[in-house]
């Protein structure tokens, strides 16, 4: 089996690996500025592991041409990645920063193909099935067997449970596994710990009169933040595409964790028109704001960070990861943010939690507990290397390939 890293390798974004010269797991973009592709590809098929940009945003230009290769995907990843794809035309068709058209992304529709965990297919003469991954809803560990060896392509992944999703607990037999690393290097605080701490903090601020904006991702952190205000009775708004995503995965209960609470959820909720000075008259509300964009990288957010950032009883509460150079990164390090352009100081009160969707260093070691006797590729992460060389300290087979790497099995 060859496997070739197009992108993904020894960084986080554009994730897509071809297999055999025929199969391509992903295909995603970097969010830089400007967006970062993988490298130019012609697959017999496609299969997804999961609906985050880094691994579905580039998906449509695959269709640009004469080719239509069938993708393969579950059913919320198909949805996910439709979503994203319109939502990038509207951000930046037209520029050199979107690769693909809208008749690009009708064709995705064209030539999709879903499939159920544990439900074999074929796709490209290989034999491919997908595994419950516990990242977010459709997220999936991709087992690729061409008949000689079985590739098991983590994707992202999160071995603990969240409110939304269920860790995973699949461990397919593999000769090679291409394992995430984003959080080798972390340990990540007991979730139960961090939601009693967030909704600690919520609850003094709306105690004492203020009003808390929760940036957070569209897509999964949004309902898990949904998810843990319900839970703690913390009244709550919902702005942003966050609110297209939960509605759209309400309609795929067999995905989510316990779609009974999703639907609690939805309705305690409050989702935000944006019409008529809505938003402004909601940051004077004693609630939490859930609001894309999760790094304060546009967005409604951009609304509501002005409108509550001078009052010291207000807070701004992250819950992911900020990526240096975003508004949401400065904000933490230096108590500033940019916002349409100008540089605001905000004295409302700023912290971060760790609402993580990924397995963390003890999580990543105790799923590839199962995969001693496989070669492990280390790929999706900032320390690739590092983790691969720490694996074998650990006494297994690690390498981590750099991007244009064709690695022979």
């Amino acid at each position: 089996m060859d496997v070739r890293f197009l992108g993904g390798a020894r960084e986080i974004g554009r994730s897509a690996i071809l297999v055999n010269d025929r199969l391509l797991l992903d295909y995603g973009v970097k969010s830089d500025n400007p967006p970062q592709f993988p490298a130019d590809v012609d697959p017999e098929a496609v299969v997804v592991s999961h609906g985050h940009l880094d691994h579905v945003g580039t998906i449509p230009a695959l269709l640009s041409g004469d080719a239509r290769p069938p993708i393969h995907w579950t059913p919320p990843t198909r949805e996910l990645a439709l979503t994203l794809a319109r939502d990038t035309l509207k951000l930046r068709g037209g520029t050199l920063q979107c690769p693909f058209t809208e008749t690009d992304v009708q064709r995705v529709t064209q030539v999709s193909e879903r499939h159920g965990y544990r439900e074999p297919f074929e796709a490209a003469g290989h034999e491919v099935t997908f595994y419950d991954a516990g990242h977010i809803p459709g997220s999936a560990h991709v087992l690729v067997d061409d008949g000689d060896t079985r590739l098991l392509y983590t994707g992202d992944f999160h071995t603990d449970d969240q409110r939304l999703v269920a860790g995973t607990t699949a461990r397919p037999d593999a000769d090679v596994v291409i394992c995430e690393s984003t959080y080798s290097d972390v340990e990540h605080e007991d979730r139960s710990t961090v939601e009693e701490r967030f909704a600690e903090s919520v609850e003094t601020t709306l105690w004492e009169g203020g009003t808390v904006v929760v940036p957070a991702f569209a897509i999964g952190r949004t309902q898990e933040m949904l998810l843990v205000c319900d839970a703690y009775d913390i009244p709550c708004y919902v702005d942003g595409m966050g609110q297209e995503v939960t509605r759209m995965l309400r309609r795929h209960p067999e995905f989510v964790r316990d779609a009974d609470a999703l639907r609690r959820a939805t309705s305690h909720a409050r989702f935000v028109t944006g019409r008529d000075g809505q938003r402004k008259r909601i940051s004077d509300q004693k609630a939490a704001i859930i609001t894309t964009s999760g790094m304060l990288s546009g967005g409604p957010a951009m609304t509501y960070i002005p409108e509550i950032r001078a009052n010291p009883t207000n807070r701004i509460t992250m819950t992911g990861y900020q990526v240096e150079g975003t508004p949401g990164r400065d904000l933490l390090d230096t108590g500033r943010a940019e916002i349409d352009g100008r540089v605001m100081p905000v004295s409302a009160q700023v912290e971060q939690y760790d609402f993580s969707a990924h397995a963390d260093r003890d999580g990543l070691v105790e799923f590839l507990d199962a995969y001693r006797g496989a070669d492990v590729l280390v790929n999706h992460g900032d320390r690739c290397v590092a983790f691969a060389a720490e694996l074998r300290t650990d006494g297994f087979d690690a390498s981590a390939p750099s991007r244009g790497t064709t690695v022979t099995i």
